[in-house]
Order: C-alpha cells, then sequence, then structure tokens
C-alpha cells in the first residue's frame, strides 16, 4: 500500500490483527471507536474488514467506524482497515487453530512491508499465538525475536514500560535451566547499551539513570549463593560506569521492588524474563506497553496475551493496547527530534 503523499509531520501507525480467536480485535476495536485518536494519528488495520465487522457486530458496537482504502492511499485521520487476504476466514472466538496463526502471519507480513516501505511510521501488534503461528515461515518464539530477524538487527531489547516505569530483560524466551549459561558478560553489556541508547533516543533522557538487577537470590551473598554477580554482572557495571555512564547494582531483586526502588531510576535492567515481567505486571498491567528497543523500526504491543477466555464478552480492557498506540506514536516523535537535532548540529 502506498502512501507518497504523507507529510513528514503526520504519524501513521499500523496495527498488526494479531490471533483473530483473540481479544485483539476487540481491544483494536475499542481503543479506535475514540474518534481523538485518530484525530491525532492515522491508523492502519491490517487484517480484514470481514474480521472487523464481526466483532464489532458481537461488542454492538457502533462508534467503530472504519475506511477501506482502495485507491492506494490511506485516508488521513480515519482509520484505514486493509483486506490482507479476500478468502473466507473461519472465526472461532475463544479457540486457538492453524487458521488464525496463518491469518496472524499475513497481517504481520503485510504492516512488515509498508514499515520497510516508509507507508508507516511506527507497527503495533495485537496479540498472537505462538504456537498456532508456528511454521517455515515463522520459526520463532514471539514478535521480538521475529521482528529483531525481519529487519535484520543485530540485537534487540525487551522493554516493559509505563511511564516512568521502564523494565528490560537481558535473556528473554528461554527455559529457566539455560538462564545461568546464557548470561555473559558480552551479552550484559549489549542488553545495557541497547537500555541507555533506547533511553536517550527513544524516550528522549540525556543523562539515563539505570539499575542492574543480580541473577541470584540476594544478588549472590557476595558469592555465597552464587559468583554471576561477582564474575559477570559487577565488571560490566564498573566498565560503564568508567564510561561516565549512571548504573548501579547489582541489586537483589527482591528487595528492589519491595522497597519501590525502581522508581529512583528511568530503567531496570533484569537478568531473565519472569524477573523482570512478574513486578512489572503486578504494577502495571492493566496498561503497561511491551517495545521493543533497538530495531530499526518502532515497534510495540500491549503486555498481554489472547485471553480466549473472555473474548466477544465485552471484559478486554483496551487500556494496555491504547498505552502502546500512544507509547509509539512518542517514539516517533522522539526519534525524529533526535535526527532534526543530529542535522542541525551536522
Amino acid at each position: 500500500m502506498e502512501n507518497p503523499q504523507r507529510n513528514n509531520d503526520e504519524i501513521t501507525i499500523g496495527i498488526s490483527i494479531g490471533d483473530v480467536n483473540g481479544i485483539g480485535p476487540e481491544v483494536i476495536i475499542k481503543t479506535l471507536s475514540d474518534t481523538r485518536v485518530s484525530k491525532l494519528y492515522t491508523p492502519v488495520i491490517y487484517g480484514n474488514t470481514k474480521v472487523l465487522s464481526y466483532y464489532k457486530k458481537a461488542l454492538d458496537n457502533n462508534d467503530f467506524v472504519y475506511f477501506n482504502p482502495r485507491d492506494g492511499q490511506f485516508a488521513k485521520n480515519k482509520v484505514n482497515v486493509i483486506n490482507v487476504w479476500d478468502d473466507h476466514v473461519d472465526i472461532t472466538p475463544g479457540v486457538a487453530s492453524t487458521e488464525s496463526g496463518k491469518r496472524s502471519l499475513q497481517s504481520l507480513e503485510a504492516a512488515c512491508a509498508d514499515l520497510e516501505n516508509d507507508n508507516i511510521d511506527a507497527l503495533v501488534t495485537a496479540p498472537i499465538n505462538k504456537h498456532s503461528m508456528q511454521g517455515e515461515d515463522f520459526n520463532f518464539p514471539g514478535h521480538t525475536e521475529f521482528l529483531t530477524s525481519r529487519f535484520k538487527a543485530d540485537d534487540s531489547l525487551m522493554f516493559l514500560v509505563n511511564g516512568d516505569f521502564r523494565i528490560g530483560v537481558v535473556t528473554g524466551h528461554i527455559p529457566i535451566k539455560e538462564i545461568s549459561e546464557a548470561i555473559t558478560p558480552d551479552l550484559v553489556r549489549r542488553k545495557l547499551k541497547l537500555m541507555i541508547n533506547s533511553l536517550k533516543i527513544d524516550f528522549g533522557i540525556k543523562k539515563p539513570k539505570v539499575a542492574v538487577l543480580g541473577l541470584n537470590p540476594h544478588a549472590g551473598e557476595d558469592g555465597m549463593l552464587g559468583n554471576e554477580e561477582i564474575d559477570t554482572i559487577k565488571p560490566v557495571i564498573d566498565e560503564f560506569k568508567n564510561k561516565g555512564n549512571l548504573v548501579f547494582g547489582p541489586f537483589p531483586a527482591d528487595g528492589f521492588f519491595g522497597t519501590r526502588s525502581q522508581k529512583q531510576f528511568d530503567g531496570v535492567l533484569a537478568m531473565y524474563h519472569d524477573q523482570g515481567l512478574i513486578p512489572f505486571k503486578q504494577l502495571a498491567f492493566d496498561n503497561g506497553v511491551n517495545f521493543t528497543a533497538g530495531l530499526p523500526i518502532v515497534r510495540t504491543s500491549p503486555d498481554h496475551g489472547t485471553a480466549y477466555d473472555i473474548v466477544t464478552k465485552g471484559l478486554a480492557n483496551e487500556e494496555s493496547f491504547r498505552a502502546a498506540f500512544f507509547l509509539a506514536a512518542d517514539i516517533v516523535k522522539n526519534r525524529r527530534e533526535q535526527n532534526k537535532a543530529t542535522f542541525d548540529q551536522s
């Protein structure tokens, strides 16, 4: 879909529809039913009008109005729906299926193509069922790894965001038994660099203050409960400090969150998935956002899954999706400001 007449001051946000049997279509519809959203930005949903019409009717929602562009251009400040497929789709709310996985991937690929062609400025991904999507064209643990590969990034960082509360993870979707071996000085160094750069460029924080968590209980208790803090984590922290970065730790994770110490930092780097995501979801589940830092494109998503058990019951909370949509726009603005400042100085 080409959109050659876009003004650089405008922001067009692409949305992949996710699992058509999950709550993705519902939270999309609820978010974009508020016309104030499209007055600010131009949303583009990659999916199918029949799917959205099905859920609009199921939710008895008369406020969701969309435009189906047929002339090769998006309608500015309107909700655009791109028919990625034209054939019939069996919609079975609340049921995982190979069919829904296929449609999820079609939507995601179409949105990625428009990102590559600069037709959209950012991507918000609705929840997928990772198992349903597995196949020759999608052999990844999730969106993060797929997009890192798709856009040929050297590395990326899963970055959970809720206002000033931001948590990244050194290791993502790997088994617990593999975590200790996976955490090397080079990996911690790369993830910490990604976090600091993202805080500067994507969030506009000139001198970010970052906390690094330990791996073991009580951050190893000076080697009594493990040596990873001494041998792997602290040397990297000292290295960054010596270069003038505000990096502190390693902190024991339980006491760190128990004392709300995250409020003193711009970012927190956890060692593994659950160490970061459990406290984040406990404190910010309804409106938390998953942002993939380190990519050449902007991608956010809500921090919840397909929630099959509540599909079409009107119970799905759209706050996280709405927050993901607006965070994507904010990051686009920050990157543009950064690029402009760099250009002006050159």
